[in-house]
């Protein structure tokens, strides 16, 4: 296991006096560090915009920016927020490290600096910081890019927030059946690929998928991040993904598989969305009549002989732009009147008739 407190890191040195930053550097290189030099905070900030950096040391007294203002600024940029800063300052007085520590610094040496205590000091400081790197390749293995930004500019919170989206149900159809004809590696195989092609029609086009149930899936077209024409993009989703489902069949037949069939069902309108489970764990999903109307949809497609069916709001929002055919009102457990029910038209579809 390599020792990160001596391993090699590209730090950079903010400091106003020359013969500072020069004996800085040269000792920061003796323990093999690659360092990049700053003579003002401005240039610092703009050096640590455009290149990536493993640690800062800061001066607290320099001209044009000084290392207060370079914390603030900081503190501000979620993409710098988490770099780990060593202040190094003749400034006395606790409330002047209190006021450091509380804009992100993990510590503060007084001046001159102690060459042996400023390497624990930066060793320790990277530790931390390949854990923090760790826990964010983490998050962004298992959830997608827009709730990974979510939690990084908003933090963690249990709970949820009313927003307008778009939600889509998607499954494969006669899928049991299809689990029982064949051996279970095969199986995993196809479910490997049926996720591979639907993530990417459904990102491309802005959504987000927060639930994968055996060969099923959910994805929310709005939430955590908005998104504009969201009921348009989860229907153009939608008929990507049958494209795709189409091409997978081709290759499929002509290696003696069966063909599959996917059903989707979408739904427009309000519903609460956030984190729920427990401190310890949680998942980002929405809940509401949206959510419960998508998924009764989505059954219905088996009955209706459609592969993708959408609410009156969805088809309300599309203005015309995405044929769509009226199948008449239906009746949904949890609904207290029929449902009006509108198909996407699919070329798969047009072909079944």
């Amino acid at each position: 296991m390599v020792d990160l407190r001596h391993a090699p890191a590209h730090l950079l040195v903010a400091e106003d006096n020359k013969v500072n930053r020069l004996l800085l550097t040269r000792s920061l290189e003796l323990q093999g560090h690659r360092v990049d030099c700053a003579e003002n905070g401005r240039v610092a900030l703009e050096l640590l915009r455009h290149d990536t950096y493993d640690l800062l040391v800061l001066d607290m007294e320099m001209p044009e920016m000084d290392g207060f203002q370079v914390l603030e600024q900081l503190t501000a940029d979620p993409k710098l927020r988490d770099l780990p800063v060593i202040v190094t300052s003749s400034l006395e007085g606790v409330a002047t490290i209190a006021r450091c520590i509380e804009l992100g610094a993990e510590d503060y040496l007084h001046k001159p600096v102690n060459a042996v205590l400023l390497k624990a000091r930066i060793g320790a400081s990277l530790e931390k910081k390949h854990l923090r790197d760790q826990q964010k390749e983490l998050v962004r293995r298992f959830a997608t890019s827009e709730v990974a930004q979510d939690l990084q500019q908003s933090g963690f919170a249990l709970g949820g927030r009313r927003v307008q989206g778009a939600v889509m149900f998607s499954d494969i159809r006669s899928f049991t059946a299809l689990v029982e004809s064949q051996p279970p590696e095969e199986t995993i195989e196809l479910l490997n690929t049926y996720y591979t092609l639907m993530f990417d029609a459904i990102n491309r086009h802005g959504g987000v998928v927060n639930q994968m149930i055996g060969d099923g899936l959910m994805a929310i077209f709005g939430a955590p991040l908005p998104l504009p024409d969201h009921s348009a993009a989860a229907v153009q989703a939608a008929l990507e993904m049958v494209e795709m489902i189409e091409l997978l069949n081709a290759d499929r037949i002509a290696a003696d598989k069966p063909a599959i069939r996917i059903g989707v069902g979408i739904a427009t309108g309000e519903m609460v969305a956030g984190y729920t489970g427990t401190q310890q764990r949680a998942t980002y999903t929405c809940i509401g009549d949206t959510v419960n109307l998508a998924a009764r949809l989505e059954a219905h497609t088996k009955l209706a002989k459609r592969t993708i069916l959408i609410d009156p709001a969805t088809c309300m929002a599309l203005g015309g732009r995405i044929p769509v055919e009226a199948l008449g009102a239906a009746s949904f457990r949890g609904k207290a009147a029929p449902v009006e029910v509108y198909a996407a038209v699919t070329a798969l579809d047009t072909r079944q008739d």
